[in-house]
């Protein structure tokens, strides 16, 4: 499932633009995450994002800080973030062979368009869950 049907490449960085990325491939998706972890790094809100090849995100500028956990599943999965501002950029999880671009640091987010919802079953009662799109309670199957 694509995202851009054209390619066009994203482009993106953080709010101070220390970190500048571009895409050189199409996304695989678009999803919405309401997990409990992207609640705690997204301030409250669930996490928008792209999932590329992880070949098709380029650094241009900066060196974002990383920070690695280990998920209720028991797989390492890295963040990373500006570390200058805060701005929050790229996501990984061991044994993925795509990476996680934050909706938000694209540099058009209009771009973005959800196509699946994952972990409905997280999400605070007070947070609309997309229905005109696959939703999930749990990560998506597959």
């Amino acid at each position: 499932m694509s995202t851009d049907t054209a390619f066009k490449p994203h482009t993106g960085g953080c709010h101070c633009q220390a970190v500048r990325f571009r895409t050189t491939g199409p996304a695989l998706t678009a999803a919405t995450c309401h997990c409990r972890d992207c609640q705690f790094l997204s301030g409250g809100a669930p996490a928008h994002a792209l999932l590329l090849a992880a070949a098709s995100l380029k650094i241009e500028r900066g060196a974002p800080q990383e920070y690695v956990y280990r998920s209720d599943s028991g797989r390492q999965v890295m963040r990373s973030f500006c570390p200058a501002c805060g701005t929050p950029l790229f996501g990984q999880a061991e044994g993925a062979d795509y990476v996680i671009v934050r909706a938000g640091a694209l540099d058009e987010p209009a771009r973005f368009a959800n196509q699946l919802t994952l972990w409905t079953a997280s999400a605070p009662p007070w947070h609309t869950i997309d229905t005109a799109h696959p939703h999930f309670p749990h990560n998506a199957p597959g």
